[in-house]
């Protein structure tokens, strides 16, 4: 019997493991979740295959997304990185990385984690749970999104626009997409 899956999942095998183990299920970890707003910054104007399929490398090049060290990178690094040609070399993207980096640590010596509790707080720390019967049913932004934007923003973050702060939150399950009819639906639905 053929699983049913949502359809931006594609015929890749890796869009497909990546749909089927990751997308959709709840993050908590702040380190965790800061990768993961970072590569989806790296995304904007590609598509997440880009980045899914450059993510080791990402990972390799950003010293596992460790805040503490990204926050240290000097014009070097910055070279470093605009000479690998296994990520997206953006020099402004990057730029973006270091600054959102030395955020990221700010809002964490307020609080362990606090970066985790301030990105869930938009949700009111529970999972939202969609019914949508098909892919083209699901919005790129909502009103959430908007307040993770502006708030991220005020904060300093960049590349944290309410397109990427939704994909962002569909991803690290913040939101439910997954169609009603997938069968990753109900493995991913945070009671």
């Amino acid at each position: 019997m053929t699983k049913i899956r949502c359809s931006w999942s594609g015929n890749d095998p890796l869009y497909i493991a990546y749909h089927d183990t990751e997308w959709g299920r709840p993050l908590y970890d702040s380190r965790e979740l800061f990768e993961k707003l970072i590569l989806d910054g790296f995304q904007a104007g590609l598509s997440w295959i880009t980045i899914l399929k450059r993510r080791e490398t990402f990972i390799t090049a950003f010293h596992a997304f460790e805040p503490k060290i990204i926050a240290q990178y000097d014009d070097s690094d910055i070279q470093r990185l605009m000479n690998d040609k296994g990520i997206i070399r953006n020099r402004l993207k990057i730029l973006t990385t270091i600054k959102n980096a030395k955020i990221y640590l700010k809002m964490e010596a307020e609080k362990e984690g606090a970066f985790s509790e301030f990105l869930w707080s938009f949700v009111g720390a529970v999972q939202i749970q969609n019914t949508w019967k098909n892919s083209a049913d699901v919005p790129a932004e909502t009103v959430q999104s908007h307040a993770m934007s502006k708030a991220l923003k005020k904060r300093g973050f960049g590349f944290c626009g309410p397109t990427i702060c939704y994909a962002f939150m569909q991803a690290v399950g913040m939101v439910n997409d997954h169609i009603t009819d997938c069968f990753c639906y109900e493995s991913c639905s945070k009671k």
